[in-house]
């Protein structure tokens, strides 16, 4: 099965090998050739390889003639699609192989697309490519699955296409009729398993790659048409039935788990055999004395082949089972990727792929019977809890829960909940505004909550549940709050102090935690250590502490943006098509520093009359968070330098989630620019993201986390803390430098990958996937009661209550968020005249 690199060609890099397996087919082959010279890939650095798996027709002779620069290999016998792929990779010595049925046919941009993924991120091993019918217009592959049968399957083939299939995704497996992999992985992982000749080969590999940590990405734009089992139809039936069932249990016997197959054999070996008697319509009582006691002069009795064809599968079983064990044991002692992790594996397990009548009644009776619905069946509830408001209109904590839920729903039943405000739909989802009762009702229903910010300071109660608890700290509201409330009235050491204690009863009390980055880990362990979670038992049990508290960074969509109308030049007045745009995305706030950046472009437009800069949001989506000084004092120096409408626009509401790439995509340069404190030290700028999604060059202020990496990676400039000249001149050559331009988009669409949702987010998917309570849950809640059961408030009366919840309020909304809750204390009061505070 292996394929020993030791004996391949070497390889050269950036080339790819384009390997056919023929049989039988010249005239399909040929097509498909033929068709290899519209791709958009250079000639020289393309190889293409048809291995003629022993036709014993004019196979050899007529492709030869039509393609005389292709490398053809004669196979001395026919060895199968899976034998064949192996023998042609064994010979290629392109950097990346692809693999392409000779009855399809590949888009222009088919390879490019599926190279520029392998060579932007190396954990993926294999591209698994979008594959529609001859026309174009059904689905043939966009992501599959396989059952305990080992039975591959595809739900959504022969479904008409529609964008639902144009979301880039980790899946299970590639379909052999077009896929392209890393050849070294290839080689690595042993290839294609020879033994299956064809059929489920490529489930098999993909489970394979997978569990031994390679990606499988299904591409979508990397795209190919295909006719549909055009060598099959050369063999009788029962022979396909017999290598699908075959080929099946081989697959499941070596690569489940041990659980898994301790759990599944016997009821896979059971189905097996009863769906082969309902195929070939045999009378299961025809061996049955009670029922048939005559005919025993006769000693055969008529089956069908189909029939047969389960009975050969499993003598395969029995009398390999030596050799099928060996490796087995070979290939489970090298996983490194649990079942639970494997995209798309555990969820479809369980799906019957066998519509004979009477069948799927004890398809459903074997599952609950061997206890195979308690190991995969019931998918977990996560409830993602935000305080901040749910619409079209979304600031950061919003956006991450969004994407949270979604990255979540593939594989739990998630309800996306806000606590303000939620006009929000989406598919798969249920997106919901809870108070206090119906926030009740979805935790009881959920096995996890994740939340963020203030969500379990109002509603304590949350951590008095038996819930796993995710905890999602990437803001540390009380580094934020020592700037923003410098300059508002109130209290300001009760304020921080406030969520202080906010944020210690979430650590003192949460199972996982997810911070934004490495700079970020080290305070937040910090914290952890200051409550005593760092402690012998979660220690033990991963000394590394990353099951405990793990780096997610805020993520960006995988899917490109696309221009859907004009939203910035030709449309804001003062904003010309040829204008050289600087965009300000997100909003303003006390600790960035807009100050020297519109002084920076007052200086710039003295020598480049068409500088622009646009400030994308001024006022926040949430009512609760109320503008801030800096706000007032950017437009206020705008004004007064009279850049105001012609060199520095403001939009004063806020842009829509789904229509922000309208803007970026009419910019030239992002930008971002703060004053140096301890938030900035241990910030994640968000906006950033948009910048690398929209592959724009930016420009920032150093010495946070962003800023070093646009110097490491050559995204952009970081310049010094309030260096007008150097900010002027960083703008200069972003703007300008088209040599400089080109290297940073390059790079930036380099890096991008690596902030992907489904990346980022990939720490809190597989903690899901087998969530408990931290070690130390036992000693948590003691220790927790000196932390969220202040003796000050449970004994207080009703004006030291009220207090502490204005002041958490304040440090939630500022002095907006403050006044709100007192207007709507006073009604209550006015209506039921009792202090339920």
């Amino acid at each position: 099965m292996s394929i020993p690199a030791s004996s391949s060609p070497a390889v050269r890099t950036g080339v790819v090998s384009v390997v056919i397996v023929n049989y039988r087919g010249p005239a399909d082959t040929n097509e498909c050739l033929s068709r290899l010279g519209d791709l958009n890939w250079p000639t020289e650095r393309l190889e293409v390889i048809v291995v003629d798996n022993n036709s014993g027709d004019d196979s050899v002779p007529l492709i030869r003639s039509a393609h005389p620069d292709i490398l053809l290999i004669e196979s001395e016998k026919n060895t199968g699609f899976a034998g064949g792929c192996n023998l042609g990779i064994k010979h290629a010595s392109g950097e990346f192989v692809a693999l392409i049925n000779s009855d399809a046919k590949p888009d222009r941009d088919w390879l490019s697309e599926a190279v520029r993924t392998l060579s932007l991120d190396q954990t993926v091993g294999a591209v698994a490519c979008k594959v529609l019918d001859w026309d174009g217009t059904h689905v043939d592959y966009v992501g599959g699955n396989v059952n305990f049968l080992g039975q591959g399957y595809k739900l959504e083939a022969e479904e008409p296409d529609s964008q639902a299939y144009n979301t880039p995704r980790d899946v299970l497996f590639s379909t052999g009729s077009a896929t392209v992999f890393r050849t070294s992985v290839f080689r690595e992982v042993g290839g294609f398993d020879e033994r299956f000749f064809m059929f489920f080969e490529d489930v098999d590999l993909g489970w394979r790659l997978n569990m031994l940590g390679y990606r499988v990405r299904y591409v979508p734009t990397s795209l190919v048409y295909h006719k549909h089992h055009a060598a099959i139809a050369k063999f009788a039936n029962y022979r396909e039935r017999y290598l699908l069932e075959r080929n099946g249990l081989l697959m499941v016997y070596k690569n489940l788990d041990g659980p898994g197959l301790e759990r599944a054999l016997a009821p896979a070996l059971l189905m097996t055999l009863h769906n082969a008697m309902l195929l070939g319509g045999e009378d299961n009582s025809a061996l049955d004395l009670e029922v048939n006691p005559v005919g025993d002069d006769e000693p055969n009795l008529s089956v069908n082949k189909l029939t047969m064809s389960a009975v050969h599968a499993i003598d395969y079983l029995a009398t390999n089972l030596e050799e099928i064990e060996a490796e087995r044991v070979e290939i489970q002692s090298r996983r490194v990727v649990s079942d639970m992790a494997i995209p798309g594996l555990v969820s479809g397990l369980l799906q019957s792929t066998y519509g004979l009548p009477g069948f799927h009644r004890r398809w459903l009776a074997a599952t609950e019977i061997f206890g195979l619905n308690d190991m995969w069946a019931r998918r977990r509830r996560v409830a993602i809890v935000t305080a901040d408001t749910l619409a079209d209109r979304m600031a950061g904590p919003a956006i991450r829960a969004l994407h949270i839920a979604e990255e979540l729903s593939h594989e739990n039943d998630v309800k996306l909940v806000s606590t303000t405000r939620c006009d929000l739909t989406r598919e798969g989802i249920e997106c919901l505004f809870a108070n206090d009762m119906q926030l009740r009702q979805i935790v009881d229903w959920c096995d996890i909550v994740v939340y963020q910010g203030f969500v379990v300071a109002v509603a304590p109660w949350i951590a008095d549940t038996d819930k796993v608890l995710v905890v999602d700290i990437y803001d540390p509201m009380h580094l934020e709050q020592l700037e923003q409330t410098k300059n508002e009235p109130g209290d300001r050491d009760a304020v921080i102090e406030g969520t202080t204690n906010v944020i210690n009863r979430d650590l003192a009390r949460g199972d996982f935690f997810m911070c934004a980055s490495e700079e970020q880990r080290h305070f937040w362990l910090g914290q952890l250590a200051g409550v005593g979670r760092l402690n012998p038992r979660n220690y033990d049990r991963d000394s590394s502490l990353a099951s405990l508290l793990a780096v997610c960074p805020f993520g960006l969509s995988a899917t490109d943006p696309i221009h859907t109308r004009p939203a910035l030049r030709g449309v804001v007045p003062g904003i010309s098509v040829t204008d050289k745009v600087i965009i300000w995305a997100g909003g303003v706030y006390n600790w960035f520093d807009p100050i020297t950046l519109i002084k920076a472009v007052d200086r710039l437009r003295h020598e480049h009359a068409d500088v622009r800069l646009f400030f994308l949001g001024m006022k926040h989506p949430n009512p609760n968070v109320p503008e801030m000084s800096m706000a007032w004092d950017a437009r206020t120096l705008s004004d007064d330098l009279g850049l105001t409408g012609k060199f520095v626009f403001f939009n004063e509401d806020w842009v829509d989630y789904d229509d922000r790439q309208n803007y970026l995509l009419e910019a030239d340069v992002g930008v971002s620019t703060h004053m140096l404190h301890v938030e900035t030290t241990f910030s994640f700028r968000t906006r950033m993201l948009d910048y690398l999604w929209a592959g724009l060059p930016m420009v920032a202020t150093g010495g946070d986390a962003f800023g070093r990496m646009i110097v490491a990676e050559g995204l952009g400039v970081a310049v010094d803390e309030r260096d007008v000249d150097g900010l002027a001149e960083a703008l200069e050559r972003a703007l300008f430098d088209e040599e400089f331009v080109a290297a940073c988009r390059a790079n930036v669409a380099r890096v991008r990958v690596n902030f992907h949702w489904d990346r980022t987010l990939a720490p809190l998917v597989q903690f899901c996937r087998q969530a408990s309570r931290a070690a130390d849950f036992g000693i948590v809640a003691a220790k927790r009661r000196g932390l969220t059961r202040s003796p000050s408030l449970s004994s207080a009366g009703p004006v030291a209550r009220n207090l502490h919840y204005a002041r958490q309020r304040y440090s939630e909304g500022g002095v907006r968020g403050m006044v709100n809750f007192g207007v709507a204390k006073a009604r209550r009061l006015a209506k039921s005249g009792v202090d339920k505070a």
